[in-house]
């Protein structure tokens, strides 16, 4: 007989006056409520028998899984694996006290729960010391329902958490990965991997209580080809390698999938383990510049490309391509390398090299429209076909963005080219059957599924008119 039935029976010879029926109804409408997700039959009936001030022992289990978790359950024990955890962090209470707290996300064989470690137990000896994958065990803890409604564990004054050393049929975390082809909208708690697509940027930004906050952005790609956007939220740029390959490996751990302006997105925070293949030194690259751009403050936006036609975005933030023009091969030693992002800085050197007959020069290195391809960076040569036209677009938050796009063509198709903001100005200055030469697109799926390819300027790219 299962925990719930017996719960059920006890709960039925302390309330002669209800029935099975009635009990089973009143389970269904408390999970309906509730969540069939977050409560379980033996939490609803533990529920019912409080609505009817009636007190039933706790469940003889004192090992359950995490699909079995409700809201109220008090001294629980469980085996189970983590996932990732967060840092430390101290709040304050409203007498002016303060508490620390320490949230860590586990999973066992087909389930995953938020586990919050409060005051002396989010610094307990050895947590520090566990790694994803590790089998611990949570010994008396309780189950509070969290802002979601999901039940969380709570590792209190009379609760720990010991690492385990004995064999598990939970699996590793290389078991329970995802690829990024396999991910859908509303997963959470999710491992998963996929390679570098593009550039890592890291983002700045004040919150909605004016607090200042970080974030890191990329792209990853899965086994399929398909790419998602990435944002993971409380993280910098100094947890990842000075030097990440083009189509680097990385995986993501404790994440979740959204629907985002462009399609799915994947959101990680603080407590997301990242790991991304690459080293802590750079290498030095040799590259012949295509274009710069110079912007306002007077920093160099260069586009290269080296012997093998890998397309660099460089950031010269130290003046020391200053030296050079278009056409000149250089040797540069950044001071990171993100994918096709070189980022020059104090730390970095660079100089001009003699030419070098094997690393193409502009000319070389343009694609024809026909051979454009999804999220790759390109540079075309081709005719004005349609007047540039300007649009306002608004955003979700209100706000107003610029959008110019124009109609162009080689001799090998047609396409259109699109810029936001700052590179909306650059389509704006061509003109009807002009020869344009454009360096550092991006290539993009058309957002209204027409299975169409557009072209995208970037903050590197550049406009020269031929004619």
């Amino acid at each position: 007989m299962s925990e719930s039935q017996n719960l059920i029976d006890k709960l039925l010879q302390l309330k002669p006056e209800l029935t099975k029926d009635v009990i089973d109804q009143k389970i269904a409408e408390k999970k309906e409520k509730i969540g069939s997700g977050y409560l379980t039959d033996e939490g609803a009936v533990f529920l019912i028998a409080s609505d009817y001030n009636v007190k039933l022992e706790e469940t003889s289990k004192t090992e359950i899984s995490l699909k079995d978790l409700y809201a109220g359950a008090k001294e629980i024990s469980l085996e189970t694996r983590v996932l990732n955890f967060s840092p430390t962090k101290q709040f304050s209470r409203k007498d002016g006290s303060t508490f620390d707290l320490r949230t860590m996300t586990v999973y066992d064989s087909g389930s995953t729960a938020s586990v919050k470690l409060w005051d002396e137990k989010a610094n307990l000896p050895g947590i520090e010391n566990l790694k994803p994958g590790d089998l611990i065990k949570i010994i008396k803890a309780y189950v509070k329902s969290d802002l979601d409604g999901s039940p969380t564990i709570n590792i209190g004054s009379g609760s720990n958490i010991q690492a385990v050393e004995t064999e598990s049929q939970i699996p590793m975390i290389d078991k329970i990965t995802k690829d990024i082809s396999e991910l859908q909208e509303g997963q959470k708690d999710l491992a998963i991997s996929g390679l570098i697509d593009g550039i890592i940027s890291g983002m700045k930004f004040t919150n909605s209580r004016g607090q200042p906050g970080t974030a890191l952005r990329m792209r990853l790609k899965g086994k399929d080809g398909s790419a998602m956007r990435v944002v993971l939220w409380g993280k910098d740029e100094s947890l990842i390698p000075n030097m990440i390959s083009q189509s680097a490996n990385v995986k993501l751990l404790g994440v979740r999938v959204k629907s985002g302006n462009q399609g799915l997105e994947i959101h990680g925070n603080e407590a997301t383990i990242v790991e991304i293949e690459g080293g802590k030194e750079a290498e030095p690259i040799i590259a012949r510049i295509l274009s710069i751009v110079t912007t306002e403050d007077g920093k160099n936006m260069i586009i290269a490309t080296d012997n093998q036609k890998n397309i660099y975005n460089i950031n010269d933030f130290s003046n020391s391509t200053s030296i050079c023009v278009e056409g000149d091969v250089i040797e540069c030693m950044p001071s990171k390398v993100y994918g096709n992002s070189v980022t020059l800085d104090e730390n970095s050197f660079v100089r001009k090299l003699d030419n070098d007959e094997t690393i193409p020069s502009l000319s070389k290195i343009r694609t024809k429209i026909s051979d454009v391809k999804v999220d790759q960076t390109y540079c075309i040569e081709s005719i004005v076909l349609k007047v540039p036209e300007r649009k306002e677009i608004q955003t979700k938050s209100g706000e107003s963005i610029s959008l110019s796009e124009m109609f162009v063509e080689d001799d090998t198709g047609q396409i259109w080219v699109k810029g936001w903001r700052n590179q909306a100005k650059l389509i704006d200055k061509c003109e009807l059957g002009e020869i344009i030469s454009i360096t550092g697109l991006n290539a993009k799926a058309n957002n209204f599924g027409e299975g169409r390819i557009e072209l995208f300027l970037t903050a590197h790219s550049k406009i020269i008119k031929k004619n």
